[in-house]
């Protein structure tokens, strides 16, 4: 039986307020109590690296979630392997470099 799964995209002005809303809208939508910071702490490292507006995805399919934030340029090594880093690695299951190097996604409710 296929797992059925839901996908919400939302651009978000690159400018440090978002981050709020950013947390709100991943909320609002995700039941996992470390998705909302998941998506703040990569919504934050894609706009450090000076994007004019990120784009948010969020994906479920069964248990599992899919965070990514994406911007138009590729990203410079410090914003995708920063201290935010640490801190994405640490809550989400698996996280990584999108294949065109422009965003950063995490993803939650798989073993490790």
């Amino acid at each position: 039986m296929p797992e059925s799964g839901h996908t919400w995209q939302k651009a978000f002005k690159a400018e440090a307020i978002e981050a709020r809303h950013v947390r709100l809208w991943t909320a609002g939508r995700v039941r996992h109590p470390d998705a909302p910071l998941l998506a703040h702490e990569l919504y934050v490292a894609v706009l450090g690296a000076g994007a004019a507006a990120i784009e948010m995805t969020l994906s479920t399919a069964g248990p599992r979630i899919r965070i990514t934030a994406q911007g138009p340029d590729p990203l410079p090594l410090i914003h995708s392997h920063g201290p935010g880093w640490t801190l994405i690695c640490g809550l989400a299951d698996r996280a990584g470099l999108t294949t065109d190097e422009c965003g950063l996604w995490a993803q939650l409710g798989v073993s490790r």
